[in-house]
């Protein structure tokens, strides 16, 4: 048998050795890196949310009057409540308690540069207030089923979106005009570290009006994902051939677990979308020239049976979207019902600002335009506090107006109504969301 000289084994040993130092070496260095992103990436987060804080406490204290700056408890977004209903505050949970996941304390965002405005001409809208839990919601189809559950202690009802390939939700919205928008809450529960990649909620405009993708269609998907960011990806088809897709870079990993608001606005060919106050997609030729849109369909896919669960509630679809600054100098009224507050409260709801916005643009621009601001309510409660909740109401129009925009308040007055001017049926769920409005009316 042939032997090693002591000299060559010892050599054999150093290369074994040199090289395991100069892996590790490597490997290290990788480390090293990852750990250096993952530091950045942390403060980064850290910095944005002490940001936010101090900013928030500063509009706190216009957008929620009375409250001083104080930290609440966050409440699930009612996105077209406005009115007096007795809507619970969200419950803390662990991810996998059922319950949303915790947004920590209520914050109100930089919503000033907001430009999202709703459509001023309500087509639809569902907050499942006249289903019961465990039915299907009577204004709605599906080709899989599903049922209305609540989440924690809050009454808010919410249809859950069964996972899968080519399962549709559509809501009875008619058919759509030209210039329309769209807006909706969704919640999960169940993600964690290992929530797929093609964890995603799409929302589909399309010429067909039962379970097909549509032979023009548009849609956006929206990321659930939470071991990695992953972005806001649209396409479309136009006569079933597809013309564009894209994915937007976004880290929506701390949005969904914390009920995020989603605005969409549709202009003849151009499309928009907004996760809160921040607007990912404006593509201005999506939506395929001269298609009839006869359905919105929501479709959730990739989230794991059993454990992993996505919900939609809210939906409101209003034809318009369009800028209200001309109508306000050329006709000299607007009434929206798209300035939205907290149930029972004056308190604007933020994603309101992009109205705010655009009536003071007109302020700053037509020096000598004095206004009255004047609130309407529903039916529901007392005719003497829904006055003084009108009151109430219009009054914090006119002061975010002036603290945050620095409009003067001498070219402002504020007046409430309650419910004495109806402009829809008080006894339906689209009616009350109707009369539920602001004006603005040239003095």
């Amino acid at each position: 048998m042939k032997t090693s000289s002591p000299g060559k084994v010892l050599l054999g040993f150093a290369l074994v050795f040199g090289f395991c130092l100069n892996g590790n070496a490597q490997l290290l260095k990788k480390l090293g890196k990852r750990a250096e992103r993952a530091a950045e990436r942390t403060i980064e987060r850290r910095v944005e949310k002490e940001t936010a804080e101090k900013t928030d406490q500063a509009l706190d204290s216009i957008l929620e009057p009375g409250s001083k700056g104080k930290q609440q408890t966050p409440r699930t977004p009612q996105p077209n409540d406005g009115g007096q209903g007795n809507q619970g505050n969200q419950t803390d949970g662990p991810p996998n308690s059922g319950t949303p996941a915790p947004s920590g304390p209520k914050t109100i965002q930089v919503y000033s540069k907001f430009d999202y405005v709703p459509g001023d001409k309500q087509m639809f809208f569902d907050d499942f207030s006249y289903d019961f839990i465990g039915d299907f919601p009577s204004k709605w189809n599906t080709n899989a089923g599903g049922e209305l559950v609540t989440l924690g202690d809050s009454p808010q009802k919410w249809l859950e979106l069964k996972s899968g390939y080519n399962i549709y939700y559509i809501p009875d919205v008619p058919q759509l005009p030209e210039e329309y928008t769209i807006e909706f809450d969704l919640a999960a529960v169940g993600l964690d570290r290992k929530t797929s990649s093609t964890a995603k909620v799409a929302i589909t405009l399309s010429d067909d009006a039962q379970f097909k993708p549509g032979t023009n269609n548009a849609y956006a998907e929206i990321p659930f994902c939470q071991y990695a960011a992953i972005g806001v990806t649209v396409q479309n088809n136009i006569n079933g051939r597809r013309e564009i897709r894209s994915t937007v870079k976004a880290d929506l990993r701390d949005v969904v677990l914390n009920n995020p608001h989603i605005s969409i606005a549709v202009n003849k060919l151009r499309f928009r979308l907004w996760v809160n106050e921040v607007k990912y997609i404006d593509v201005p030729r999506l939506v395929a020239p001269g298609a009839v849109i006869h359905t919105v369909k929501f479709l959730a896919n990739g989230f794991q049976d059993g454990k992993e669960k996505v919900f939609i509630t809210n939906l409101k679809v209003a034809e318009g979207g369009v800028d209200l600054r001309r109508k306000l100098i050329s006709e000299g009224k607007i009434s929206t019902n798209g300035i939205l507050f907290d149930s029972g409260s004056a308190n604007i709801q933020p994603q309101s600002m992009g109205i705010i916005r655009q009536i003071s643009q007109v302020l700053m621009q037509e020096g000598s335009m004095n206004l009255k601001i004047v609130g309407h309510t529903d039916s529901d409660g007392s005719d003497e506090s829904n006055l003084q909740l009108s009151k109430d109401r219009a009054e914090a129009v006119k002061n975010a107006l002036v603290n945050v925009y620095g409009i003067g308040a001498d070219r402002l007055v504020s007046e409430g109504k309650g419910e004495s001017e109806p402009v829809g049926d008080n006894t339906t769920t689209d009616g009350k969301a109707q009369n539920r409005r602001v004006e603005f009316i040239r003095q």
